[in-house]
């Protein structure tokens, strides 16, 4: 009875350890003040979980080194036309996406300490994409060469046809 017992225990933490790791890889959406927005984009699922919920947002935001390489920890705040701070929220991952009214914003992007700002324009429908691109760290970041940058990116999924 005693090993049955060790084994349940030692099964139920294994689970709800495997569980939180899934849903720690899943973007969470939040909503606030009617603005939906959402970040993450670590790891190719995390990715293609993003990108197959593209259509639901009007506004995505992809954060790069200057190399190419993807990064994370990018403090973002969007304050609209009339200076009201819409969103704050530091991204997960290197994709920022949100659902906002049509209308003129302005985006400040900070990561490593420099901030990246640009005013941009939101339509009703379709989705605006932005890339803020940082120059690489040498103390804090390892940028990849050219080549690895290509070995690292998934290959082209065929055409359905």
């Amino acid at each position: 009875m005693r090993r049955y017992s060790r084994f349940l225990q030692v099964w139920t933490v294994g689970a709800i350890l495997s569980m939180g790791i899934a849903v720690a890889g899943q973007a969470a959406e939040v909503a606030k003040d009617g603005v939906n927005y959402t970040s993450g984009g670590i790891g190719i699922d995390s990715q293609e979980q993003l990108n197959a919920r593209a259509r639901e947002f009007n506004l995505k935001l992809i954060f790069t080194l200057n190399e190419g390489n993807y990064i994370a920890d990018v403090d973002v705040i969007l304050t609209d036309a009339k200076g009201r701070k819409v969103v704050e929220h530091t991204a997960d991952g290197p994709f920022f996406m949100a659902r906002l009214p049509a209308g003129q914003y302005n985006v400040a992007a900070t990561y490593g300490g420099k901030t990246v700002t640009r005013k941009i324009s939101v339509g009703g429908s379709g989705l605006r994409i932005e890339y803020f691109r940082w120059p690489s760290n040498p103390a804090t970041d390892v940028p990849l060469s050219r080549e690895r940058v290509q070995e690292t990116r998934p290959a082209p999924r065929p055409q359905r046809g």
